[in-house]
């Protein structure tokens, strides 16, 4: 049974163990904000420890190349203090179904020493794989409770058959499985995994940082024309998130409305970079003048480039829940896109923002120039985003954690005595 902190006969909340792969580091502060912010919220109510380990391999900055070399060891992080980056070895390319049982093996000894100075009641895993299959073997050695959140990589994973079977086998053997939209909640019951096992948290918006502004100012301060029409896409440079589909309709596009700028906002990954796609698109079609590629920028600049746009699009082909949806709509922007994953459970209906069947360029097209020409109002956008608050998601996820450790509880005492022993 999970050893619990009690003083004095009062329950206490419990300490939990982040372990997430996709996880901001000095090197990558995007990369996977959208959890990060999450976890923020809830070290507001209990004590955490994140751990977000780093994929090694010999060569590793010629194979991954430089953003995976300088992260220290452990850096400090507003809201959560000490985040660690461990090694474990992941060996490239072909031999990616390994990841989970490596994942698992390089961590254990690294987690036996942490766990004396950082006791834990409960490991919360984030994505199926590979910290799902990694957080489950480690549970059992470490005799912990596991809950595991589900997110878009495994509507892709789970059609590899190597990955498959370990990954039903980690969500049936998990203690609870999250999934931050019904979709990928569709997903898992495909996998034989019961649904009554599964819980649908989406994920919130930060509405501190995410709200409606003046399209002037905003353009004012990223150098952008004050008189174009701007459509904009936030997402990684990489063939899934469709920003090339959208440069192959520009043509069509401007012969419609000649003042069009079509601005990117996305990061490179090794190995999967779309950026030598839309550059040669962009020379081939003549769009040097109507297209932008902005590259990678901080998540804290995202809604200025949000609201100097006048639509935000995201022709993407596979989505758990796009976060970047819920976000343009604070910022008071109609979005379009396409009508996958969790993008339906967002954009709930066309007061919000249009969605196109996906793979259908000429539907596509047809909602920009539709949504560009039809009024919207921002406030209600706004209004519509609000609802999805990190602190409701925060609140969903302990009472999940709590159901998973007994005598816990959501006392400040508890709360005190869980930060101070799990730091």
């Amino acid at each position: 049974m999970p050893e619990s902190d009690k003083t004095a006969g009062v329950s206490v909340s419990p300490r939990v163990l982040v372990l997430s792969s996709v996880f901001p580091n000095v090197q990558q502060p995007a990369f996977g904000v959208f959890i990060q912010e999450r976890v923020r919220r809830v070290a507001r109510r209990c004590g955490v420890t994140v751990v977000a380990p780093l994929p090694w391999f010999p060569f590793n900055r010629f194979i991954r190349g430089p953003k995976w070399s300088g992260i220290p060891r452990s850096e400090l992080q507003a809201g959560l203090g000490g985040v660690r980056h461990p090694w474990f070895f992941c060996i490239p390319r072909y031999a990616k179904w390994l990841d989970g049982l490596l994942y698992a093996a390089s961590l254990l000894p690294f987690l036996l020493r942490l766990r004396r100075r950082a006791p834990f009641d409960v490991i919360d895993a984030h994505f199926s794989y590979p910290d799902g299959v990694a957080a489950v073997l480690l549970g059992k050695v470490l005799r912990r409770p596991v809950l595991i959140t589900l997110r878009g990589s495994i509507v892709r994973l789970a059609g590899y058959p190597l990955h498959r079977p370990q990954i039903r086998w980690a969500l049936r053997s998990a203690d609870r499985v999250l999934a931050v939209s019904d979709s990928l909640k569709r997903t898992a019951m495909s996998l034989g995994i019961p649904e009554e096992h599964i819980r649908v948290i989406p994920n919130g918006v930060d509405t501190e940082h995410f709200f409606p502004m003046d399209r002037a100012e905003a353009r004012a301060s990223l150098g952008l024309p004050a008189d174009r029409t701007i459509l904009l896409s936030v997402g990684g440079l990489n063939e899934g998130k469709g920003h090339h589909r959208i440069v192959e309709m520009m043509p069509a596009l401007l012969g419609r409305l000649p003042n069009l700028l079509y601005v990117i906002v996305g990061g490179e990954q090794r190995g999967s970079s779309y950026r030598p796609v839309l550059t040669r698109l962009v020379r081939e079609l003549g769009l040097e003048q109507h297209v932008l590629v902005a590259g990678e920028r901080g998540h804290a600049e995202v809604p200025r480039w949000l609201a100097a746009s006048d639509l935000f699009c995201l022709a993407t082909r596979s989505e758990g829940w796009a976060n970047v949806l819920l976000e343009a709509l604070a910022c008071g922007r109609p979005v379009v896109s396409t009508r996958v994953g969790g993008n339906a459970e967002i954009v709930t209906h066309p007061g919000l923002g249009i969605l196109a069947p996906p793979g259908d360029d000429d539907a596509f097209r047809e909602a920009i120039l539709e949504a560009l020409a039809r009024p919207w109002d921002p406030a209600a956008l706004a209004a519509h985003a609000r609802r999805h608050s990190w602190e409701v998601a925060a609140d969903q996820v302990m009472e999940e954690f709590r159901g998973l450790v007994p005598n816990s509880g959501g006392s400040d005492t508890g709360v005190a005595v869980a930060r101070s022993a799990g730091g």
